[in-house]
């Protein structure tokens, strides 16, 4: 039987990793994998510059679509797949190699994974994870100094000048047509819940 593959999806600050996150832990990599858009990111040096001469790691372009596409197609035809970890140009981090095995559901999750019309079309589910822009910048600020080691300054001018401009052109322009919208503004609890029981639903099948 096919893979049944959700898309997951919203602009940056939503909570679409934590929304994923509390899925992981109800669910074991035998009967859910999970692959994330952020590990397919071009390096630095691949990515399209500013006015400023800084780079814009919020286009479609910034991701290795295809390779992202073959992955999940790969998945679906039930072979594993390594992908080495992007860490966002952290120095103090150091990637690891993540294994990604074949399961009856497969969740995409990422920010333009709607507008990358070849993965849109091979999902089964859609789902668009939406917040208040003055709770995503905040939810941004905190991730990108925590997680990623980047300065206040950069955070808010990437966040004016890149991420909002991306969210408006190539992502919010889908929340129209997706099966489901989640809206994060104080809590996803009742959102995860469902979805929840959907998956164990279709696992029970």
């Amino acid at each position: 039987m096919q893979p049944f593959i959700i898309g997951i999806t919203g602009g940056s600050g939503s909570g679409k990793t934590s929304f994923i996150l509390h899925l992981k832990k109800n669910f074991t990599p035998d009967q859910v994998c999970f692959i994330s858009q952020d590990d397919y990111y071009k390096p630095k040096e691949f990515q399209d510059l500013d006015k400023q001469g800084i780079s814009n790691f919020d286009l479609p372009q910034s991701i290795y679509k295809d390779e992202l596409y073959a992955d999940i197609c790969t998945l679906k035809a039930g072979k594993a797949i390594i992908r080495e970890e992007y860490t966002f140009n952290n120095k103090e981090l150091t990637p690891k190699f993540l294994h990604f095995n074949p399961a009856p559901i497969i969740i995409v999750e990422g920010l333009f994974i709607l507008y990358f019309e070849e993965i849109r079309k091979i999902l089964d589910l859609s789902l668009f994870v939406q917040a208040k822009d003055n709770l995503k910048v905040i939810r941004r600020i905190r991730r990108d100094q925590s997680e990623r080691n980047y300065p206040i300054d950069d955070v808010l001018y990437r966040y004016e000048n890149h991420v909002m401009p991306a969210y408006e052109k190539y992502i919010k322009p889908f929340a129209d047509d997706v099966d489901i919208i989640i809206n994060n503004n104080k809590h996803f609890d009742q959102a995860l819940q469902v979805v929840k029981g959907f998956i164990t639903s279709y696992l029970a099948r």
